[in-house]
């Protein structure tokens, strides 16, 4: 059963209580021009995964909080026609996986959407070479109600679901799920499991739709919170214990306006839970941090 439709007039306004007035650094690869996705590694501390948006290299980039890159790790036979989003997760037996949500259809024509799926991968020691990583296994899955433009993909820590949560102008936006268990060589199904409605509100130098529109999608590490970024705003869900996203997206969510960026597309939160490392498309690229207590 799909919850009701939930209009974000009631949400919880929050300050940014500890956000800087300038940003963590500004990348110094200029390569790195349409930061979509971003993700901290789970392997390397202080290293986060990003990527450019569609039409760029099939290549993910790790970067570092000086932001400075320390791979370039091209995935062979992968192809970016629109690179969204990236998720992390670890699985029972520790080992990290990097997720890549191919998942953008701004007019709608794709009849389905794919994940590229990677162990995540070593570090070079020459950061200026380009290395390869293991060859990625592929994830395809439709939506059970017609084609959807997707900007967010986002993964469960606690059972490795993935989910995408579809974008539109007028907010209107639904959160998917695909299934426990993936197959590979056979079309997915994805589930339909809440439907969200983001306001469109007022921000200088910017349009209202552009707060409706979601952008980027993440889990806390410990899997209690979700989070939803749009253009100017995150919101940000409680996951109770033993609760599924499902439960908690029937609640009204906290709502933060972080410092505004041109067009912000990637958001993680740190290994504490609380704080948000987030990425804005086009250059000069900027890391922010928004320090939580």
């Amino acid at each position: 059963m799909i919850p009701r439709l939930l209009t974000l007039t009631g949400v919880l306004w929050l300050a940014a209580v500890a956000a800087a007035d300038e940003p963590v650094a500004i990348l110094a690869d200029r390569r790195i021009n349409e930061a979509s996705g971003l993700v901290r590694s789970l392997r390397h501390p202080e290293v986060f995964w990003t990527h450019n948006d569609s039409g760029g290299e099939p290549c993910l980039f790790a970067i570092d909080p000086k932001g400075r890159t320390r791979a370039k790790v091209r995935l062979p036979g992968a192809a970016n026609f629109d690179w969204e989003d990236l998720a992390a997760w670890k699985d029972a037996e520790g080992r990290a996986w990097l997720f890549v949500g191919d998942i953008g259809d701004n007019f709608r024509l794709r009849p389905s959407i794919q994940v590229y799926q990677i162990p995540e991968p070593d570090l070079p020691v020459d950061p200026g070479h380009e290395v390869e990583s293991e060859r990625p296994r592929l994830w395809r899955a439709a939506y059970p109600d017609g084609r959807h433009d997707a900007e967010s993909l986002a993964i469960d820590p606690r059972d490795g679901r993935l989910h995408v949560v579809s974008k539109r102008e007028d907010g209107r936006s639904a959160v998917y799920a695909f299934p426990v268990v993936l197959e590979e060589g056979r079309a997915l199904t994805l589930e339909k499991i809440a439907e969200l409605r983001f306001p469109l509100l007022e921000h200088t130098g910017k349009r209202p739709r552009d707060a409706a529109m979601a952008t980027a999608a993440c889990f806390a590490p410990d899997g209690r919170r979700f989070l939803v970024a749009t253009y100017t705003h995150f919101y940000e869900w409680r996951i109770g214990e033993g609760e599924t996203l499902a439960v908690a997206l029937r609640r009204e969510p906290e709502s933060i306006r972080p410092p505004l960026l041109r067009q912000l597309e990637g958001v993680c939160y740190d290994a504490d839970g609380r704080s948000l490392w987030f990425i804005s498309e086009q250059l000069p690229t900027p890391l922010w941090l928004l320090k939580r207590p």
